[in-house]
């Protein structure tokens, strides 16, 4: 499989060179408003625990410790709900507790760290080719597109709805709660279309918590499967130009990655 990643500028290379690393095992970690789920190479069942808006990247990294007893990895990968530069998080999350910018996870971990946008991890995962539009519904809405393996993060739900309202508080779980299931259908059978023609998507993947609220797909979109945020947490690590987050002597570095493909994070 043969993508690449885009981000605005955002995703950039480090500029330091390292040998190539090539975990055999990877621990996949998808950070939500809600929970945390994590799951490991060769591992058949996800293991999850609660997140909160007082949970602090130390906290996360205690908590995946726990959680993952047992298994055995090399390599840790992390989707995050917020924005992602070439040294990790450069916003902090709107759900979760501060101190995400600057943190050095693969310190913390002491193992080689990608991190990449929750959303895009789980487009990633969700991926199979042509021109495909993810939308995330979840705490908030999530988005990404990938164009002949190009990807790149959106956030959409910046966007406003009809009401003035941004399309992340209409569709996240705020929206959810205060409209109720049926209004929050009709504006996802509303918008989907919409998306779909202006990025001129062959199909839609609808993902997230809350996209097993949706009963009937739009026509062109599919749901998306709970276990692929986990899948394109593996995927992460064949991408060219995702950074990998390494601690030496002088303190947090990222590397390009030497695998011989077209991926492309922008």
């Amino acid at each position: 499989m043969e993508t690449r990643v885009s981000n605005g500028g955002q995703n950039q290379i480090g500029e330091q060179e390292t040998s190539n690393i090539q975990p055999n095992s990877i621990l996949a970690i998808d950070i939500g408003g809600s929970k945390i789920k994590i799951l490991a190479t060769g591992q058949d069942e996800p293991r999850k625990t609660r997140s909160s808006k007082t949970l602090t990247p130390a906290r996360m990294v205690e908590a995946v410790r726990i959680l993952a007893s047992g298994w055995d990895y090399e390599a840790v990968s992390i989707g995050y709900p917020g924005v992602v530069g070439k040294n990790g998080p450069c916003s902090e999350p709107g759900n979760l507790g501060s101190g995400w910018v600057a943190f050095n996870f693969a310190a913390a971990f002491g193992l080689p760290v990608r991190i990449i946008n929750d959303a895009v991890m789980q487009a990633l995962g969700s991926y199979e080719g042509g021109r495909m539009l993810f939308l995330g519904l979840g705490t908030g809405l999530g988005s990404a597109l990938i164009a002949d393996h190009v990807i790149v993060p959106l956030e959409l739900g910046h966007l406003r709805y009809v009401s003035g309202e941004k399309l992340g508080d209409v569709l996240g779980d705020r929206g959810l709660k205060r409209y109720g299931d049926k209004f929050w259908r009709r504006v996802v059978e509303e918008i989907t279309p919409v998306f779909m023609s202006a990025f001129l998507a062959d199909y839609v993947v609808l993902g997230g918590g809350n996209s097993k609220k949706v009963k009937q797909p739009p026509p062109g979109a599919r749901l998306g499967h709970n276990l692929t945020a986990f899948r394109g947490g593996f995927r992460l690590w064949h991408l060219e130009d995702v950074p990998t987050l390494l601690k030496d002597e002088s303190g947090l570095t990222s590397s390009r990655s030497q695998y011989l493909n077209k991926w492309r994070l922008i």
